[in-house]
């Protein structure tokens, strides 16, 4: 008699819907960097968020700015959809048909977290540009949230003022992403001036 207790199949259900939901984020966080950089709708932002340069200037022209970081997010987030496939739609029949329906729930989970450190990179190449894109406009925009996401950020990665690598950059942001640490250093700001707010109310 077979009692199927071995069965993954919830697993594979929730991690491929994890998969879905995650690398559509990617693919929004891509979009919306596509607007940023784009000079046709940033608002009067430098076209690829360059550093402001006089028309006269000598470098003017010359540098590529987040072009490539912009073209890095949209291989990211093609590759993240690419993972979407259900994992749990390829089922095997193995061991001799002891196993006649196998769940694809390990393999399901891995897929999700590939997704998870693909838009994790594309998050990270997402904040990496807000942030050059406040140093255009001016910091005095930000919120307090914002600016607190955005003092963590350039901790580790300096304003674009001329064309350079952005890999290490990338990874460094990713990590802080991954780690939690972005969002505690958020969530703490919040918390500290929420009590300063409630302090000053009494």
């Amino acid at each position: 008699r077979n009692g199927g207790n071995f069965y993954g199949g919830h697993v594979a259900q929730a991690m491929d819907a994890l998969k879905t939901a995650v690398a559509s984020v990617g693919d929004l966080l891509d979009r919306q960097l596509e607007l940023i950089v784009d000079e046709k709708f940033n608002n009067g932002l430098t076209p690829n968020l360059i550093p402001r340069l006089g028309a006269d200037a000598f470098e003017a022209g010359l540098f590529h700015g987040f072009k490539g970081m912009q073209i890095t997010a949209s291989s990211l987030a093609a590759e993240a959809l690419k993972w979407t496939m259900p994992a749990a739609s390829f089922s095997r029949s193995t061991e001799a048909h002891n196993q006649d329906k196998v769940s694809m729930g390990t393999i399901a989970a891995r897929d999700a977290r590939s997704v998870v450190e693909l838009v994790q990179r594309i998050a990270a190449v997402h904040l990496i540009a807000l942030c050059q894109a406040a140093d255009l406009r001016g910091l005095d925009v930000l919120s307090a949230p914002a600016r607190s996401a955005y003092d963590a950020v350039r901790g580790l990665s300096a304003f674009l003022d001329r064309d350079r690598p952005l890999d290490t950059d990338i990874e460094r942001v990713a990590t802080l992403i991954a780690s939690g640490e972005l969002r505690t250093r958020v969530e703490l700001d919040l918390e500290t001036r929420g009590a300063e707010t409630g302090e000053a109310a009494r």
